[in-house]
């Protein structure tokens, strides 16, 4: 294969070489030592006529079929979660059809399936009656399809909000109308600013505080909480504090897998926008953690959390532009096109390096298609081969 000529931060271009193999992958069960979500992306419809503030316009056949792969693997999926583009491009009306979509191909292909359930149908100022009526209307649709409800954390409940007590009484009103055990989403400002200050307060240890004392008033209606703060040390100190048969999903995407590997008192389960692009590697690690082979779950695993982190790095919340990017590389959709288009959100360098770094891992079935396809982008910006 020939070398590509990639542009780096500094402006100056440098020759790589692609992987001539993909590295080799399994499919098979669900996993057994650990329940693991990929949080999905959607792909957009590329020919769609629209303008900037249409709806987003959705390829659910390749959106659906992305899904399938991930099953495939056994992972299961978290859909219409950020990296769905919730919130950012995909709106309520459109979060509701993937929503119905996914879970009945669920059924379909029997692939593990939970859905995030927010206020996003809000489009202004709110009260708190108006946030609880947007959460049920939500927590209905996704119930109603067999799917197990993520309650997501609400810009509109962030805004609405005088103190710790509001968030209790929202929670708790949605969790004793819940059928089935959900899992509470804790997402940082740093993936939306937006939700600064969640739970009542700026301070991270009264947050937390506020959290437990919500699960800890209905522990039988939350499975476990995901928890995304980039921050391991919190992290591990508060799964340590939840009650007995409430799971932690590591939402961690710096640091991940010691996390999920865990310690002599516990481990995370999974829940991850990374795991879109890792799904396959992701998946056959965790297989080894299912024979008791943490080793090999550390060699598999530690040499992406470079890719992750290179993806997540600030402004964090345009990490779904690698995903999609690495996605389009790997064949899993015809084009590097996304709702709302944020295929710009990225610099040039930042995507030379995702693919230097996902193709160094394996990650592309097909190496030369992913070396054409980041030729032909590259071309588009006028950097000649």
């Amino acid at each position: 294969m020939t070398t590509i000529r990639l542009p780096g931060a500094d402006g100056t271009l440098r020759t790589y070489a692609p992987r001539a193999e993909p590295a080799s992958f399994t499919t098979g069960a669900p996993l057994a030592s650990r329940t693991v979500f990929s949080a999905a992306h959607v792909v957009a419809d590329p020919f769609a006529d629209i303008s900037p503030d249409s709806p987003a316009a959705v390829d659910w056949d390749a959106t659906l079929a992305f899904r399938r792969h991930l099953w495939a693997h056994g992972l299961g999926v978290a859909e219409a979660m950020d990296t769905a583009q919730r919130g950012m491009g995909l709106d309520w009306a459109g979060a509701a059809e993937l929503i119905r979509r996914s879970a009945a191909e669920a059924k379909s292909a029997g692939g593990a399936i939970a859905c995030g359930v927010g206020t996003d149908q809000l489009t202004g100022p709110a009260t708190l009656a108006e946030v609880r009526g947007a959460y049920e209307e939500q927590l209905a649709l996704v119930e109603g399809t067999g799917a197990q409800a993520i309650l997501m954390a609400s810009r509109a409940l962030a805004a609405a909000a005088a103190g710790p007590e509001d968030y209790l009484d929202v929670y708790g009103h949605l969790l004793r109308q819940a059928a089935e055990p959900v899992i509470l989403h804790w997402l940082g400002p740093m993936f939306d600013p937006a939700l600064d200050g969640y739970w009542g307060s700026p301070d991270l240890d009264a947050a937390t505080d506020t959290f437990l004392d919500v699960i800890a008033a209905h522990p039988d209606k939350v499975d476990g909480i995901k928890v995304s703060l980039l921050d391991a040390r919190r992290e591990v100190e508060l799964r340590r504090r939840l009650p007995q048969g409430v799971r932690c999903y590591t939402g961690d995407d710096f640091n991940y897998p010691e996390l999920i590997a865990g310690d002599e008192q516990g481990f995370s389960h999974a829940l991850l926008g990374i795991f879109d692009p890792l799904g396959p590697l992701a998946a056959d690690a965790v297989r080894a953690l299912d024979t008791g082979d943490r080793t090999k779950f550390r060699e598999l695993l530690d040499p992406t959390v470079e890719l992750s982190r290179h993806l997540f790095q600030r402004p964090t919340r345009f990490y779904k532009t690698g995903v999609v990017f690495l996605a389009w590389l790997a064949g899993h959709q015809s084009h590097f096109t996304m709702v709302g288009g944020l295929q710009s959100a990225r610099s040039l360098p930042h995507l030379a390096r995702a693919y230097e770094l996902a193709d160094g891992l394996g990650l592309f079935p097909d190496p030369a298609l992913a070396a054409t396809r980041v030729k032909s982008l590259l071309s588009v910006y006028g950097v000649d081969q």
